[in-house]
């Protein structure tokens, strides 16, 4: 064991913790635990922090607000990012074998396990601080800080219990998964329909809405179908129905290569290898990256730059001090945000190349970092198959000849898909599609999985011989 892990033993007999079910939990009951939990996140992040105000404010983080399925001034201020944030950098150092973890070892995945809960604990705690003490709730009184600062943690806390729930077999899927799902849907749904305003444009801010008044008003085709400073429009409603096309075109492309059983010749396989073959994690990395480049960048300006007259830390973001939440307006910060509108193409091309170069060369590198570290590559893979007793018909059943013909695929649609999906999530973004380029692959991609777990439990509450093949 680890001593990294060691160390945790201690700390995991007293982290909260939900118990697996002790019985056979069934496919109507596990829905119902999957209602109520996605429920309860509703509510959440309806309910506002007690003791701020956000009203006539905008908000500086909304564009990573999908992938961590948050929701401004809410109890959900934080959502499931300190949770993500730790769960990935532990990942990343078991997978570079900066720690070690031996997974197939159930006592050392069980501490794994606690060590992710304690490190989301320690992440909700720093986020926390970081948002009172950077300003996000203006200026505010001690006896109000430490108010916000304990409904976070509670909230934190109950966020990663209830993602627990769902994966220890009460639920289908991973509270995670559900809670990004659902955030998007509720921001598609916002963005096409919601009627509050009017806005800087002087309509409604759901873009069905705002186009009945286009067509009311007569006027032109741009301004029917585009609206400035980042609304919803009908040129994101387009963008947004083909990017789920495209997505769930490429979910479906793949190779397959045929496998069969080394004990039982007359049994055959297929291995697929996706051209989505390390799905959208690398968006989701080169995202989380981009919002923790702008909330450090805006932490340090507010605290140590606000007259932008640093130069060393002009580099790192600029903001303008004027506007009633900080906008970036140089540095870093500026050419890794989003722009979310197409005129940006033609007021500031340079923001927008440089924005897509950004994205689409980190989601290569995270997809070629995350096949590793995810044990995705074709080494642990051919092992992983030798293991199970296949190989590859017509060829010697070797670990070296499995690997070799790996090689041929995966490296290439690694890097390939990684720079399709930067590539999707780029234009979705300047495009302003509904929920975001990153949301938008999320959502598909989650909705998929969750057609295979449904399929899979349906199957087994059907079928209870199955059960033991599927491994339950």
């Amino acid at each position: 064991m680890g001593r990294f892990l060691n160390l945790l033993k201690p700390i995991a007999r007293i982290m909260p913790e939900v118990k697996a079910p002790g019985r056979k939990v069934s496919f109507n009951e596990k829905l119902i635990w999957t209602g109520l939990v996605l429920v309860v996140y509703l509510v959440m992040g309806q309910i506002p922090l007690y003791g701020i105000t956000t009203s006539g404010q905008t908000d500086p983080f909304q564009f990573m607000r999908i992938i961590f399925a948050s929701s401004r001034g809410s109890l959900m201020e934080l959502g499931i990012g300190p949770i993500v944030t730790a769960g990935l950098i532990l990942q990343l150092l078991a997978g570079a074998k900066i720690i070690s973890v031996d997974f197939s070892n159930p006592e050392e995945r069980g501490l794994f396990t606690s060590a992710s809960k304690f490190f989301s604990i320690v992440m909700t705690i720093f986020n926390a601080s970081a948002y009172i003490l950077g300003g996000a709730y203006g200026t505010v009184t001690v006896e109000i800080a430490v108010l916000i600062f304990v409904q976070l943690i509670i909230v934190g806390i109950l966020v990663m219990l209830m993602d627990e729930l769902v994966q220890k077999k009460w639920g289908i899927g991973s509270g995670i998964s559900l809670f990004i799902a659902a955030g998007v849907a509720q921001s598609i749904w916002w963005e096409s329909l919601a009627p509050i305003g009017p806005m800087s444009d002087g309509k409604l801010y759901g873009s069905f809405i705002a186009l009945g008044e286009s067509i009311l008003k007569g006027e032109g085709l741009w301004s029917i179908i585009h609206r400035s400073g980042g609304l919803p429009d009908m040129i994101g409603f387009m963008t947004t129905i083909a990017i789920f096309l495209v997505v769930i075109y490429l979910e479906g492309v793949r190779v397959e290569l045929p496998l069969a059983y080394a004990k039982y010749r007359g049994y055959r396989s297929r291995f697929p290898v996706k051209f989505l073959y390390v799905s959208n994690i690398p968006v989701i990395l080169a995202s989380a990256l981009f919002a923790n480049i702008y909330f450090f960048s805006e932490l340090i300006w507010y605290n140590f730059n606000r007259n932008n007259d640093n130069f060393w830390l002009n580099l790192i973001g600029t903001f303008n001090a004027t506007a009633s939440t900080p906008q970036p307006l140089g540095g870093l910060a500026y050419y890794t945000t989003p722009p979310r509108d197409i005129a940006i193409l033609v007021t500031d091309p340079l923001r927008a190349i440089i924005f897509v170069m950004i994205l689409i060369g980190l989601s290569v590198l995270f997809a070629l970092t995350w096949l590793q570290v995810g044990g995705l590559d074709s080494r642990t893979v051919a092992k992983q198959l030798m293991d199970a007793g296949m190989q590859i018909p017509g060829f010697r059943r070797s670990e070296q000849q499995i690997k070799t013909i790996l090689d041929r695929y995966i490296p290439a649609v690694t890097v390939l898909g990684g720079g399709a999906v930067g590539a999707i999530a780029a234009l979705g973004d300047l495009t302003n599609v509904y929920g975001s380029g990153t949301g938008i692959l999320l959502l598909v991609g989650i909705l998929y999985q969750y057609y295979q777990s449904l399929a899979k439990e349906r199957m087994a509450e059907m079928h209870p011989a199955i059960r033991q093949f599927l491994g339950e």
